[in-house]
């Protein structure tokens, strides 16, 4: 009884970690600001030369790109800087393809989450790198276009990601690694290719022999499912920025029912916290294009700096950051922070509702195993360890 008294209190405090909890040793400001200056120049090239949507384009580029910086792949914290630059400039030029109209998008956003969910299971920053070519294809899906359009989107990702990689790898003396590593690009091109091709005939024996222990197969089914979902609720809205349902739907997702709750809980509050002061700012500074962009840039360094810190505030930060920079592309800033809050909400409450259904899916499994065979009636501590997977 004491143990059920005490368990209860911890699983709330386990619900608000990402939340309550912050850990301010991981913070990073000063040495971001090398991540945050190519970000800042997309953003003043753009302005400058009067095409502010070029260089805010550019500028996600450049700042998705520097987050790499922030994982590892093969021992190098460039390769991930490296492919999540490719990865976005094709999965943007996917998304303006295909546009948020067609149906072709719900399956399509379902075969990128599948994919992202099963790069988390090799190791280093692969996870990663699959996560934000998810994003970047169900941004660009807003902005449908044909060939041509669509091509200039993709490319204006890759500069930005060429800016933050050439920058920063001069800035903290690593070009001659940077060199290096893109001359072994086709290597690793190859090896990709043989990990692609394992990876399908793994997935293929195990649907086929129903086997998924230790495998990525189920988490990256529910990514599948989460990301599709989503994407249809986005779809069938027309909602303006709709594609912030399945994109937090993805981000909220984890393998693990209480690490769901709460990247959920602390996703929302975030958000709303960063749509409330955003809002409060935009209505008492004189919002030229210079002045959104130096608070995009300033809100973007913070995001860099604050990411390991907690969670919500990371979400604060980011939301500060995506909102100043579609309003350089003349989106009521108030407007696009409602929008964001709201479809916010709406992705976190598919995720939890795609993880409580596969709970409720295993609850009913043991069940009749357990009136089937009343031995296994003795051992429901099976059915609470599949519960948090």
């Amino acid at each position: 009884m004491s143990t059920a008294r005490t368990s209860a209190p911890r699983r709330l405090k386990r619900f608000f970690a990402d939340s309550a909890v912050f850990q301010w040793q991981n913070q990073s400001l000063r040495a971001d600001l090398i991540l945050t200056l190519p970000v800042a120049i997309c953003l003043a090239v753009g302005v400058a030369i009067g095409h502010p949507a070029a260089g805010l384009i550019a500028a996600g580029g450049a700042m998705n790109t520097g987050f790499g910086h922030k994982h590892c792949i093969d021992k190098s914290r460039l390769l991930p800087m490296i492919f999540v630059a490719m990865g976005m400039a094709f999965s943007g030029f996917v998304g303006v393809l295909i546009g948020h109209e067609n149906l072709l998008l719900v399956f399509t956003a379902a075969l990128w989450g599948f994919g992202y969910g099963m790069l988390t299971a090799r190791p280093g920053g692969y996870g990663w790198v699959g996560q934000q070519c998810v994003i970047t294809f169900l941004v660009a899906s807003a902005f449908p276009a044909p060939l041509k359009a669509a091509a200039a989107r993709g490319l204006l990702l890759l500069a930005g990601g060429i800016v933050q990689l050439a920058l920063s790898a001069a800035l903290l003396k690593m070009f001659g690694e940077l060199r290096k590593r893109v001359f072994e690009l086709e290597r690793y091109l190859r090896e990709e290719q043989q990990a692609l091709r394992a990876a399908l005939l793994e997935t293929a024996q195990s649907l086929w022999q129903r086997r998924f222990v230790n495998s990525a197969i189920p988490y990256s089914l529910r990514l599948a499912a989460t990301v599709a979902a989503g994407t249809e609720v986005y779809r069938r809205l027309h909602y303006p920025s709709g594609y912030w349902i399945p994109m937090t739907a993805l981000l909220v997702l984890k393998p693990a029912v209480t690490d769901t709750v709460s990247r959920a809980i602390a996703r929302a509050l975030g958000t709303i916290c960063g749509a409330v002061l955003v809002s409060f700012g935009l209505a008492h500074i004189h919002a030229t294009p210079a002045v959104l962009a130096a608070c995009t840039a300033l809100f973007a360094w913070l995001s860099y700096g604050l990411l390991n810190v907690n969670y919500a505030l990371f979400s604060t930060c980011i939301t500060g950051y995506i909102v100043f920079l579609l309003a350089l592309n003349e989106v009521p800033g108030p407007e696009i922070a409602q929008r964001r809050a709201f479809c916010t909400l709406v992705g976190a409450a598919i995720s939890l509702a795609v993880r409580l259904a596969v709970i409720s899916r295993h609850r009913a499994h043991w069940r009749r195993a357990a009136a089937a065979h009343p031995e296994l009636s003795s051992r429901r501590w099976v059915v609470s360890r599949r519960e948090q997977t």
